[in-house]
């Protein structure tokens, strides 16, 4: 499918919109605005900014990237997997580094997208994205004990050292606290799907929750002020910005940019399955880039394409961006109508959300198919890369992600096969092709794979015992591409038959492939007539040729 500019996007999107469509998507949008007001609270606290913050976030990423975005049902705002990041953050930097990294990987974004480089993000392998997942759900749930059981304890250097220091003892949990995050966690986990396909479980508890609180009037942390403006009074101004320290932010930029690309194209991954509408990858990163140069100078925290918002907007029947837009807009009326409630939600609820969000957030199907299936490169995979998501910085995690992904990648593709046999007179009678003799001395290999540096050796090795071989046919019909390790392999290849008194064929070589052979001498040192087009006519070419191995045993 051809790549399409935002401006076609539009026209396609609403050729033939039509008053029926768009009370399909207002509906829509008003459900999903139903959903995303208890996360955007949620999500905004747990990425250690405020409430106020991720309501913020939600909106401004409702209407800007919505506008903007590659495909109709991307619907973003602040998600659980970047407040795992943010949370880090900003027990180092506070809040001026959330707005600052959030900043940089807004401007990377954009020049990703504009460079047509989003199709890089989908070489990273399932087992490291499904461990990465995993990983981020366990510092979310991790993070919201203290508001669960209603404490303050010491932070850790990572969620690992924060989840050991809790068996160390030495607080006492409120346990009304823990009621009220309780029933927020049963009705999320008890409420019938039909009822929750109509009114968001998380919603419905969350004011269960509230109601329960203003009755008994326990006396438990909650939400506070929700200003009703959507500039807040912390927020990024251009002399805020340490314009000679920005190489301290330079990482965890890195790091949100990454976790920002990966999330969105894996939700238009998702949005496009259920819809048959190809996400548009590079306008999608233009879209998130430029929401998220925006949001810090209102005070908001970076965002990204939500999965669970994009799926309910599609399954209310949205058809087009404007789902996005209404959510926004729902959410906005909200923030004005709403503040003096929802500055009563107590914290535990809000954690409660996330611990169900949290669980809900691994992959559990993947994880049960890889598991079940036994598949040990993947389990190890998944392993190591949850393990280094919560006991190292992620920004050191998406790097051990990065080189087991190209572990894994070069150990898929190292696989070579090498298959030698003698030529069969027979077969080659019954395809009809008659040959002069049946020269024992005449091998065909049959390679498959890529010839490249991580295959050479075995290559080598499927060679090592090559004797009195009057002509080896290299059919390489299998053979992708090569490098110039593959070359240097052949070239060697070539020498070590010359010196015995044989020659080399090839059969089958791929266009590419003969070009690098070209490049690197060798389809001048072996002659152009020794290549063809199939092994078979390789073969009639080679024993038309006198064997000096024959002539030796008939002499």
């Amino acid at each position: 499918m051809p790549r399409r500019n935002l401006f076609q996007l539009y026209r396609d999107e609403f050729r033939g919109y039509s008053f029926a469509k768009f009370q399909q998507d207002a509906l829509a949008g008003l459900t999903v605005t139903a959903v995303a007001l208890p996360l955007a609270l949620a999500f905004g606290v747990a990425s250690g900014a405020s409430a106020s913050a991720g309501l913020v976030t939600a909106i401004l990423a409702g209407f800007i990237i919505g506008a903007l975005a590659g495909a109709p049902y991307q619907i973003s705002g602040p998600t659980g997997a970047m407040s795992a990041v943010l949370i880090l953050l900003v027990q180092k930097y506070g809040l001026t580094g959330i707005w600052v990294a959030g900043l940089m990987a807004g401007i990377f974004l954009t020049i990703i997208g504009l460079l047509r480089l989003g199709r890089f993000i989908a070489f990273i392998p399932s087992p490291v994205i499904t461990g990465f997942t995993s990983g981020i759900a366990l510092i979310i749930f991790i993070g919201q004990i203290d508001s669960f059981l209603g404490v303050h304890t010491e932070g850790g250097e990572s969620a690992a050292l924060k989840l050991l220091g809790y068996f160390g003892g030495g607080f006492s949990p409120d346990w009304h606290a823990m009621v009220l995050g309780g029933v927020v966690i049963l009705t999320m986990l008890l409420l019938p799907a039909k009822i929750s396909a109509k009114f968001p479980s998380s919603l419905l508890g969350i004011i269960l929750a509230t109601l329960l609180n203003a009755l008994v009037r326990w006396d438990v942390n909650v939400i506070g002020e929700i200003p009703r403006t959507l500039f807040l009074a912390d927020r990024l101004n251009l002399t805020q910005i340490p314009w000679t320290n920005l190489t301290d932010f330079l990482a965890p930029a890195l790091t949100i940019t990454a976790l920002g690309a990966i999330e969105s194209l894996l939700c238009g991954a998702v949005g496009s399955n259920m819809t048959g509408v190809r996400l548009q990858a590079n306008q999608e990163l233009v879209a998130q880039g430029l929401g998220n140069i925006v949001i810090p100078f209102f005070g908001g925290v970076p965002a990204t394409a939500a999965i669970a918002r994009s799926s309910v907007g599609i399954k209310s029947g949205g058809q087009t961006r404007l789902v996005s837009i209404i959510h926004a807009v729902g959410l906005l009326l909200s923030m004005f109508l709403l503040a003096p409630l929802m500055a009563q939600i107590p914290l535990a609820a809000l954690a409660g959300v996330l611990m169900v969000t949290a669980w809900r957030m691994n992959e559990w199907e993947a994880i049960r198919f890889m598991f079940g299936k036994r598949f040990k490169t993947a389990m190890l995979t998944f392993g190591i890369t949850l393990l280094a998501t919560i006991s190292l910085d992620l920004t050191q995690a998406i790097l051990v992600g990065g080189v087991l992904s190209a572990a894994m990648f070069l150990n898929n593709i190292a696989t070579l096969q090498v298959t030698l046999s003698e030529v069969d007179p027979q077969r080659l009678k019954a395809r009809g092709i008659e040959t002069s003799g049946t020269c024992k001395h005449v091998q065909v290999a049959f390679v498959t794979g890529p010839l490249f540096f991580a295959a050479t050796g075995h290559f080598n090795e499927a060679f090592a015992n090559l004797k009195a071989t009057h002509v080896l046919v290299l059919s390489m019909r299998g053979v992708p591409l090569i490098d110039t390790s593959g070359l240097e392999a052949l070239h060697r290849l070539r020498e070590k038959i010359h010196a015995q008194g044989g020659s080399l064929m090839f059969a089958g070589v791929h266009e590419s492939v003969y070009t690098m052979m070209q490049r690197g001498g060798l389809v001048e040192e072996v002659g152009e007539q020794n290549f063809f087009w199939a092994s078979d006519e390789a073969i009639v070419a080679a024993e038309k040729q006198p064997c000096p191995f024959c002539q030796e045993k008939n002499s």
